[in-house]
């Protein structure tokens, strides 16, 4: 059995937009697009591992304002537990070119965000969470399965 998946994504949104970075993955034809950030590696904190996925992403800076939501999914029997939090960001986007899956990053219109995310426990959670305030979400099913770049 795989180990549960820990994520935490950073939230930021300017001028009505919100950040997206579309990442690549071996399970899946097209890039799919999502908020930056990434599995949380041992013994890191989740709000540390915002700021160093944000950087690795998009190349700018983080800094957390608040926990906005928390959304949980299984993939049969892995529970993937995704923490996202309301984030500042400083500098241009650049993004690290050692990040081989991530291949744009984008500020998104709010009112497009549902057309551009295809994957819905990634979409419904942010969407839900930007009409209303929904602070949790969960899934019984994912729905989707993402073979991480490092998995073999």
């Amino acid at each position: 059995m795989k180990a549960d998946i820990r994520l935490a994504t950073g939230l930021a949104i300017r001028d009505g937009r919100v950040l997206l970075v579309a990442s690549s993955y071996r399970s899946h034809a097209q890039p799919l697009w999502n908020l930056p950030g990434g599995r949380v590696a041992t013994g890191e904190l989740l709000r540390d591992a915002v700021v160093r996925e944000v950087a690795e992403e998009t190349g700018l800076g983080a800094s957390i304002s608040e926990l906005a939501y928390v959304s949980e999914s299984y993939d049969g029997a892995q529970h993937i537990l995704n923490a996202t939090f309301a984030i500042d960001v400083t500098g241009s986007v650049a993004p690290v070119a050692g990040d081989d899956h991530v291949v744009a990053v984008e500020w998104v219109p709010i009112d497009r965000l549902a057309e551009r995310i295809s994957i819905a426990v990634v979409r419904d959670p942010l969407v839900q969470y930007l009409r209303d305030r929904t602070r949790y979400y969960g899934f019984g099913d994912a729905g989707v399965t993402i073979e991480w770049p490092d998995e073999s």
